[in-house]
């Protein structure tokens, strides 16, 4: 199993930041990982037609379950795909928390990413205040069950544990928290697929950078990293990029 990593732009970048990628696959041409980033979707076909013939991959941040309709304003799976999208996130807790996405729906919209023939990433992950509270497991093992999609093999999904409290914050899990959580989303994996789940990819997001990556990557079923903002930058992503090949 190749680990991950993977780069969540967020709303951030436009084509000036496309100068970045030439950056990364300049230097990082050939990682022993394989290598994501997530633009906005106005990037998404720019971005593709950069990296094509490259190991680096294009995916999206979000999708409508439908495969079209009148839905305005909204992309499906397909669309993403036709730009050039081979993954998508879904689930991620900004949109769980801005969109009041639930596990139903993050469902619906994975089934529509394996339908059309993409990736899709599942988030999952709890607030400070679930933690605090002693409820990680039952939160995160309420989340993955509620959200990942029928059919689930390693070949067409991953799942991303990322720490509410970490994102953006600067703040991560202590390697023992972050060992736990990820052992337990292992076993309630294999659980609900089967053999399958020991090489579905399980990612760690909250905080990730190059400071703190390559200990983060030696911990037992750490896959790879679903990177916010050191995703931005060429240098920080690159340095990531190598810790995870290295590990």
């Amino acid at each position: 199993m190749k680990k991950l990593a993977a780069g969540n732009w967020k709303m951030n970048g436009t084509k000036a930041s496309l100068a970045e990628v030439a950056a990364l696959l300049s230097a990082h041409g050939q990682p022993a990982c394989e290598m994501l980033l997530c633009p906005p979707a106005t990037l998404i076909a720019a971005m593709a037609e950069a990296a094509q013939g490259t190991a680096l991959k294009v995916g999206a941040q979000d999708c409508h379950p439908k495969p079209q309709g009148a839905h305005t304003g909204d992309i499906s799976a397909a669309i993403l795909k036709d730009a050039g999208a081979s993954h998508v996130i879904l689930g991620h807790s900004e949109r769980r928390t801005d969109h009041g996405e639930t596990d139903d729906l993050v469902r619906a919209k994975a089934e529509a990413v394996v339908d059309a023939g993409l990736v899709a990433i599942v988030c999952i992950g709890e607030t400070e205040a679930e933690r605090d509270a002693g409820k990680t497991l039952a939160v995160i093992g309420t989340q993955l069950d509620g959200s990942i999609p029928m059919g689930a093999t390693a070949a067409n999904l991953v799942v991303a544990y990322e720490p509410v409290w970490a994102i953006g914050t600067g703040r991560t899990p202590t390697l023992s928290e972050i060992a736990e959580v990820h052992s337990f989303l292992r076993g309630r994996l294999r659980g609900l697929i089967g053999d399958e789940a020991e090489t579905v990819r399980i990612l760690y997001g909250g905080s990730v950078k190059p400071s703190n990556a390559v200990e983060i990557f030696a911990v037992p079923h750490v896959d790879g990293a679903l990177v916010g903002g050191a995703s931005l930058k060429a240098v920080d992503f690159g340095a990531i990029v190598e810790a995870l090949s290295a590990a």
